[in-house]
This record gives C-alpha cells, structure tokens and sequence, in this order.
C-alpha cells in the first residue's frame, strides 16, 4: 500500500515528500489515517544520525493520532472511526516477562520502534509518522479519549508518557515536594502531570523568561539553578527529582537537593553524556540517580485517561508539514512554547 510521508535520505539532507510502503492489514492490525504528528527532539536527533544509529531514509514520528479506517478480523474493542493513537512502539516480542507485565518498553529483546526500528513484517525498518496513515497491531494502538484535543494529545504519546512513568513508579504522592529540571517539551507536561497528582512543585531552568510560564503551567516555586543561592535554599529538600533536560549538565548540583533516600530520573537523552557524579553525593544521603525510558501500553493508556480527569495537554504549536525543516533549526534554538504538532492534512497538498 503506497502512502506519501516526509522523510530524510541523509544525516544532511533536509524532510522532503517521499512514497513509501505501508503493509495492508493483516487480521490483529488497525489502519489510520494520521491526522495529527508531534515533533519530538527524538525526532531531529535520528534525523540527523547523531545517536549513530539511523538507517535512511527515515520517517520520523512517534505522537501519532488518527482516526481508524480499517480493522483486521481479529480486532476487538475498536471501530472504524474511532480516534485513537500511537506512540514510541508498535510492537515488541510480547513473550518475555516484561511484556507480559505490561513493561514492553523493556522487552528482553527490544521493543520495535514505530520508526526506524526492525520491522517484524519483512519489510526492513519502520516508517513513523509523518506520513498519511500507518497500519499497526491492535496490541500497540491506545483510545484517545473523547474530552481531550486530538492535536494537544499527540504529544503526550511520548512526553507525556515519558514524564508519567517514573513519577508513577516512584510513588509521588501529595504532599511531596517534587523538582522539575527544565520546562521544554517533557518538563512542561512534567509541571502539570506532578501538579495534578498532588505534589509542591518546583521548577529549574536557567531562563529567568520562563518563571511567568512556568507559574502558569502549575509550578508552585521557580528557581534559576544557575543562580547558587537560589539553589542552597532547596538543599535537602526535595522527595522526586525528575530531569527532563536533553544536554550534559551537572547532576551534582540536583543531587544536593534531595532529602535522605530521595530519587533523581533522568529522561532527558543528551547526544553527549553528562559528567559523572560525585559518589558522595549518592552516599551521604542515600540518594538514587535512575533513568527511565517511556512506559508502557497499559501505563501509556492510564496516563491518557489521567490527562483527561485532570484536563491535562500539551501546550502545543500546530505547524504545516511544510514547515518541518525550519521547526527543526527552531527547536535547537529553543524557540516553541512548548511543542510542535504538525497537522497532517497538509501532507495532502504536497506534489511528489
């Protein structure tokens, strides 16, 4: 089945309209036509081959939402029409012990990609979607609920869930006091999901512009954490830390502020690594620095509905697809408030 998407054919080389090939349903899939796609900083970094691990030509995409248009014969609980989404996987070994846990972000064999991951199907690596429609199995595609924005929802399918999961995991409860390191594309939804959940939050940048903003989104507390006396305020103080940057910072500085047996995840994924921590600031308080990546498809579906309660989305810029390549050169410059969705219907007026 022949669709248009942007793709890239080098780590050079500019988005451009490209045919590729999607497969026809089999009996467990769900065919969409993609309405809405977030850009996510994943998205520039694979483009741009600076994890050194793309395989061109590339079709990013990973905040899928579209309306189903097709069901295998083995679909249950969908119907045709229905507004539904995709996010960083489309499918996994589903046979291991994590994914039977509903962990298939952890697959002992690795989780398949929605882009440029192994296809499963024979036909090389997957294409994402910044296309026309994708076809997915029905264990992979989740129910966007009715009261939220289609397109304020696509991002959520990874920031969202990217933010969610380790502060799900790591119990943040109300009452607790919970830092969130930068307000970009996951720290903004991060502000408002730790708000919602009952938390004292307090937000880091180093761009005092952001204090108003941040305010707004939920923030209890902002503080410039180039600013040491600011910082020292906070030292011991924190239950959560959850660092959203993506570029080598130093983690020491976050690390003070936690209370004994505090927590400090990392989901931020700087091309270069940060610099290694001190031991003792691990030791004298019994601190935790972890890391978490996504969540998934039953988590990524309770944090769908989570948003919906709590009146929950990302603060989003809708863009044409032909404006991709300057939405690119502004998010390295850090101009979006807070996330790029690419309306897909304009796809339709590309000539190829």
């Amino acid at each position: 089945m022949n669709t248009i998407a942007y793709a890239a054919s080098s780590a050079q080389s500019l988005l451009e309209p490209h045919r590729i090939e999607r497969r026809l349903p089999a009996p467990d899939d769900i065919q969409l036509d993609i309405l809405f796609c977030g850009v996510c900083h994943s998205d520039l970094h694979m483009v741009r081959n600076e994890w050194n691990a793309t395989v061109y030509p590339v079709v990013p995409g990973h905040e899928i939402v579209g309306r189903i248009t097709a069901l295998g014969s083995h679909v249950q609980g969908f119907s045709l029409g229905d507004m539904v989404g995709v996010g960083c996987m489309v499918d996994s070994c589903q046979t291991c012990g994590n994914c039977h846990d509903g962990l298939e972000q952890y697959c002992d064999t690795g989780f398949v990609g929605t882009y440029n991951g192994k296809d499963k199907h024979g036909r090389g690596i997957t294409y994402g979607g910044y296309s026309a429609s994708i076809v997915v199995n029905q264990k992979f595609v989740l129910r966007i609920p009715a009261s939220l924005d289609p397109a304020a929802t696509a991002p959520l399918l990874c920031a969202g869930i990217t933010t969610y999961s380790p502060m799900r995991h790591w119990n943040v409860q109300p009452g607790q006091n919970v830092g969130i390191v930068g307000l970009g594309g996951l720290g903004h939804v991060a502000v408002k999901i730790a708000r919602a959940m009952g938390a004292h939050v307090v937000l880091f940048t180093t761009s005092p512009g952001k204090k108003e903003d941040a305010l707004k989104l939920g923030a209890n507390e902002v503080i410039i954490s180039s600013d040491p006396e600011q910082m020292q305020r906070h030292k011991n103080q924190l239950d959560f830390i959850l660092d959203t940057v993506a570029a080598p910072h130093n983690l020491d500085a976050f690390l003070a502020l936690l209370k004994t047996d505090g927590t400090m995840t990392l989901v931020g994924a700087p091309a270069e690594p940060h610099p290694s921590p001190s031991a003792f600031s691990l030791i004298m308080q019994r601190r935790q620095l972890t890391g978490s990546h996504i969540g998934g498809i039953r988590e990524t579906q309770e944090m769908l509905d989570f948003c919906a309660e709590h009146g929950i989305a990302s603060e989003i810029e809708l863009i044409g697809i032909d404006k991709i390549n300057v939405a690119y050169e502004r998010m390295l410059k850090n101009d979006v408030k807070y996330r790029f969705v690419i309306d897909m219907s304009t796809l339709k007026q590309q000539a190829i």
